[in-house]
């Protein structure tokens, strides 16, 4: 048992104390956790925009919206990823972690399209008729009425977006970017251990999550209470 310890220790310090490899990883927490929040804010604003499109009825509009979303839930992450670094963002000299969270912002865009339209379809359309027999317009009765209460029916499913948006950032280190899972393979090169930076990668990944989980649980708990 000691030398299973001693073990275990000695590859802990080869792993994440000698040469302070642990610095790699907080580095790479921080990549994650900015490429995330901008990704979750361009995937929000992209989806209601999207969403839009999809629930109008003039069709060149709906056409795009409908594009859109069938094309990017139809292709792999990655290769957009792919596609946006090294074809079309090739020749913009922005940071890496910025063209990453705009590939991840687009990606998710599609997918939060399809949330807020359920959302907004799920309220009754009384509704819609008691803003307009208020005097309200349209697009204030969506913006008033109509998206308020759609909020409260969509946020478990946005926090769950934006928890597998997280994860999803393990492969930005195709595009060179240093976040936690590259820190972890390149800990796992210079080492040449597997064990401890995978797990340490996917301990780092189960707290980050939990710790979002456990905040989308109390603020979905305070929609509810105010509904």
């Amino acid at each position: 048992m000691t030398l299973l310890l001693s073990s275990v220790g000695e590859k802990f310090y080869k792993c994440f104390i000698y040469e302070d490899r642990y610095k790699l990883l907080l580095s790479g927490i921080g990549v994650t956790i900015k490429v995330s929040l901008l990704a979750v804010v361009i995937g929000i604003l992209l989806g209601f925009l999207i969403a839009l499109c999809n629930l109008s009825k003039k069709k060149p509009l709906n056409m795009i919206g409908r594009l859109y979303t069938n094309v990017i839930r139809g292709t792999p992450s990655v290769t957009q990823l792919m596609i946006i670094y090294f074809v079309i963002f090739a020749s913009i000299n922005w940071a890496k972690w910025i063209i990453a969270a705009i590939a991840f912002g687009i990606n998710s865009g599609a997918y939060v399209s399809e949330i807020i339209r359920a959302g907004i379809l799920s309220i009754n359309k009384g509704q819609t008729e008691a803003g307009r027999s208020l005097g309200l317009n349209s697009k204030q009765t969506m913006l008033y009425i109509i998206i308020p209460q759609a909020v409260k029916n969509i946020f478990p499913a946005m926090g769950n977006e934006f928890i597998t948006l997280i994860k999803e950032t393990a492969i930005v280190g195709y595009v060179g970017l240093m976040d936690i899972q590259k820190a972890g393979d390149f800990i796992k090169s210079a080492t040449y251990e597997a064990f401890m930076p995978l797990v340490g990668t996917a301990v780092i990944y189960f707290i980050l999550i939990r710790l979002l989980t456990v905040a989308l649980s109390k603020y979905e708990a305070k929609l509810r209470k105010s509904g």
